[in-house]
């Protein structure tokens, strides 16, 4: 019983692997941190880049696992305060999409897991004192341990086929868990934050192995 598993789980793996394409994209990504309190978060220019993996599943199906680089954040500014400062987070970002194409058009949509590396906030900032009072000062200063290290999005996006090898799309990234670690960030009381992300790119495909 175990052989025909085996066996099975091997002609799926060589059917997939006889329509698959590998590929490299990347593009400009508009992010903010959605949900501050206290604070106006503005969306920021970012970027974005990495490889990708399309292999058919059945009809106009196939999966699109990605490993790619993504730096996101906000600019945030204090709505009574001083306060103004760009959070700059850096992830190893991971979806998974089902993607469903229709001549040169197609639709996605999947999980997606990021992995924080390292953050870093610059500008003016509003900290605690030693005796507790409020003070500003300049910074550009790292923020890693203000931040949890894993993010869990949703994401669904459209793109255009230009030809065989060119690709160009837009997608939407909804970050689903709170990655705010800090009891007290920037002067706001255990705000809960999610990352959103709006990603436009161009992708090269290459040829079907």
């Amino acid at each position: 019983m175990q052989t025909k598993y085996i066996a099975l789980a091997a002609t799926l793996l060589l059917a997939t692997q006889a329509h698959a394409q590998f590929g490299v994209k990347g593009g400009l990504s508009e992010a903010v941190l959605s949900g501050r309190v206290g604070e106006n978060a503005t969306y920021k220019s970012y970027f974005h880049a990495g490889i990708f993996y399309q292999a058919h599943l059945i009809g106009p199906l196939s999966i699109q696992p990605e490993l790619l680089y993504s730096l996101q954040g906000s600019q945030l500014k204090g709505a009574f305060t001083a306060t103004n400062y760009t959070t700059r987070l850096n992830y190893v970002a991971v979806p998974i999409l089902i993607k469903a194409t229709f001549g040169p058009l197609y639709v996605e949509a999947g999980p997606q897991f990021g992995l924080l590396v390292g953050a870093n906030e610059q500008g003016t900032v509003q900290i605690r004192g030693a005796s507790g009072q409020v003070l500003f000062r300049d910074v550009d200063q790292s923020a890693t341990d203000n931040y949890k290290r894993g993010d869990f999005a949703l994401c669904g996006g459209v793109g255009l086929k230009l030809g065989p090898i060119v690709r160009v799309g837009g997608r939407f990234i909804a970050g689903l868990n709170d990655i705010n670690k800090a009891e007290y960030l920037q002067g706001v009381n255990d705000p809960s934050l999610h990352n959103r992300v709006f990603q436009f790119y161009a992708a090269f495909q290459l040829p079907k192995l």
